[in-house]
């Protein structure tokens, strides 16, 4: 025996009752169907079929039985009915999403196609959900949403933990995930390699990165090469390869950028080049050092963002193949 939906689909003056394929009964007005889907408008233009049997009809209204269950068929409806019966559902929590859209499809509900769209290219979504966003965009070849959708992926690790809708894409589309996160870990690597971006941002002179000393050989912090800034009690970078204006930087950037670039090459996003430029904040100022605590979170505030602008810049180049 089926039920009743719950407001605004039981209004004792609908014309027309939809029952979902879980015998829940939505008593609904033709008129707002017609408005927001040409299918229903030409549905119920149709000449109808006399009533036959009891199941036809239910209080004097025709029954259309619908292939959706209650809970899909309640939201599309809602989006078919005015904001004043009816508010629009929620869809960043991407629940049934993919059942609404092949509803919002099946009967040329365009309004609710393109509500998804925008649902699967929220920031806000995207920053919690990318992995789901890129399934379900790809499953329903959504290109413009699952590329970005990708590129947010690029804030988690290479390989994938395990999510409902993995199943909505095939092994191809994994495959050009996994290369797409790989190529973009490859094409941040130049800019630790080659440091010119740094010195042409700071100019020919050296700054708060790398003040001008000879290597110590005496240690005398974490490294064990020492600053001539009398005001500096921070030790020195003993590798060459961090070098600025040739001398050495101090010794935390220089981890900085080692612990930095080790992480990009599992998470190539300016997120993990920020949220690690928090941590070596909090690092300097444990150290000791008054100079450079005091300056050491607009310093590394700004170069954090000059870096995260390079790395999205690097892999805005790299496309996916879908």
């Amino acid at each position: 025996m089926s039920t009743c939906a719950s407001s605004p689909f039981d209004h004792p003056k609908a014309d027309i009752i939809m029952r979902s394929s879980d015998e829940v009964d939505f008593r609904v007005f033709k008129l707002f169907l017609t408005l927001a889907s040409p299918f229903f408008e030409t549905m119920f233009e149709l000449p109808q079929p006399a009533v036959g049997t009891s199941d036809d009809t239910k209080d004097g209204l025709p029954i259309i039985p619908m292939q959706e269950d209650s809970k899909t068929l309640d939201t599309f409806l809602r989006f078919c009915y005015p904001s004043t019966l009816a508010e629009d559902p929620s869809l960043e929590n991407l629940i049934d999403i993919q059942a609404i859209l092949d509803a919002a499809r099946k009967y040329s509900l365009d309004l609710i196609e393109r509500k998804i769209c925008r649902a699967l290219a929220n920031p806000k979504v995207l920053e919690a959900e990318s992995l789901r966003c890129f399934a379900i965009a790809r499953n329903a070849r959504l290109k413009h949403e699952t590329i970005t959708a990708a590129r947010y992926t690029l804030r988690q690790p290479l390989i994938p933990t395990w999510f409902a809708e993995i199943e909505l894409i095939t092994a191809s589309d994994l495959l050009a995930l996994l290369t797409y996160h790989k190529k973009c870990s490859t094409a941040v690597e130049p800019l630790l390699a080659k440091l010119d971006w740094v010195t042409s941002h700071y100019g020919s002179s050296s700054c708060w990165l790398s003040p001008q000393s000879p290597r110590s050989t005496s240690p005398t912090g974490p490294v064990g090469l020492a600053s001539s800034d009398t005001n500096c009690q921070c030790a020195r970078s003993i590798e060459a390869k961090f070098d600025l204006w040739e001398s050495a930087p101090v010794w935390w950037w220089a981890s900085y950028m080692k612990t930095t670039f080790e992480l990009l090459r599992d998470i190539p996003s300016g997120d993990i080049v920020r949220s690690e430029a928090e941590k070596t904040i909090q690092e300097v100022r444990s150290a000791g050092c008054t100079t450079c605590s005091a300056r050491v979170k607009e310093n590394m505030e700004e170069f954090s963002n000059l870096l995260a602008l390079k790395v999205e810049s690097a892999t805005a180049l790299v496309r996916i193949s879908v």
